[in-house]
C-alpha cells in the first residue's frame, strides 16, 4: 500500500551523474542538430531525451533506485527521460503536479530531474511546504486505488498547456492564497533532485545564462 510521505518525500542522489557521463551528455546534446538549438514553447515544455542520452540516464537510474527505494518504497519504474532548457529571464512557477489518476496500473508517484548545465545565475530548484488547507482536494483514496486507506490528495496544475498555451506562468488563485514556506536546493550539475507529486515546487528565474536539465517521472 502505497503511504502519503511518498507523495510528499524529497531526496537527493549524489554524483547521480559521474563527470564522465556529465560531459558525454553535454556531447551528445550538443551533436544532436535538432536538440542543440532546441527551445520550448513555454516554461514547463520537454522533449523526449536522444536514445544515446536514454542509455546513459537510465543506467543512472538504475544504480540509484535502491536509495530513491528507502523514500518512496512503492517505486518500480521510471519513464523514459525528458529535456528541457529555461535561459535569462525563464522560470518554472510555483506549481503542484498531484495524482490525478491515482487508480493507473502506474501511478506517478513524483519526478526526478538532474542538471546538465547549471545557470551562470539563477534557476535554483526549489520546493515549498505549507500546513495550509486550500492546497487539499478534499478527495481521499484508499485500497481500491492500493493507497492506505484515507489517503488525501492535493489539487494540482497538470503540465499540458492551457487554454492560452502558458501554463506555469502564473499561480494559481487557490495555491497564491496559501501561506507556504521556501526551501531553496543548492544541488549541482549530476546531482538528481526525487521529490513527489504531491510536493509543491518550482524553479526560480535564470539571469544569467541557460539553464539545461533531464527530468522524467518516477512510477509505481
Amino acid at each position: 500500500m502505497i503511504h502519503i510521505s511518498e507523495s510528499l518525500v524529497l531526496q537527493t542522489v549524489e554524483s547521480f551523474l559521474t563527470p564522465d557521463e556529465l560531459a558525454t551528455l553535454s556531447k551528445i546534446m550538443d551533436a544532436d542538430p535538432q536538440l542543440a538549438d532546441w527551445a520550448p514553447r513555454f516554461e514547463a515544455d520537454v522533449v523526449t531525451a536522444p536514445p544515446q542520452a536514454q542509455e546513459i540516464l537510465q543506467q543512472a537510474t538504475a544504480r540509484a533506485l535502491p536509495a530513491l527505494r528507502r523514500a518512496i518504497p512503492s517505486l518500480r519504474y521510471a519513464a523514459p527521460w525528458a529535456y528541457t532548457v529555461l535561459t535569462a529571464g525563464q522560470r518554472i512557477a510555483t506549481h503542484v503536479d498531484g495524482i490525478p489518476d491515482p487508480g493507473a496500473e502506474h501511478c506517478r508517484l513524483g519526478r526526478i530531474g538532474v542538471v546538465l548545465e547549471e545557470a551562470d545565475s539563477g534557476g535554483e530548484f526549489y520546493v515549498e511546504t505549507t500546513a495550509d488547507d486550500g492546497i487539499w482536494s478534499g478527495r481521499l483514496v484508499g485500497e481500491r486505488e492500493n493507497f492506505l486507506p484515507g489517503t488525501p490528495l492535493t489539487r494540482s496544475v497538470p503540465h499540458a498547456p492551457g487554454p492560452d498555451g502558458r501554463l506555469h506562468q502564473s499561480v494559481p488563485a487557490w495555491l497564491a492564497a496559501a501561506d507556504r514556506t521556501r526551501w531553496l536546493a543548492d544541488a549541482g550539475a549530476g546531482v538528481a533532485i526525487a521529490y513527489g507529486a504531491q510536493v509543491i515546487h518550482g524553479v526560480r528565474p535564470v539571469r544569467g545564462g541557460r539553464l539545461r536539465k533531464f527530468v522524467t517521472d518516477l512510477l509505481t
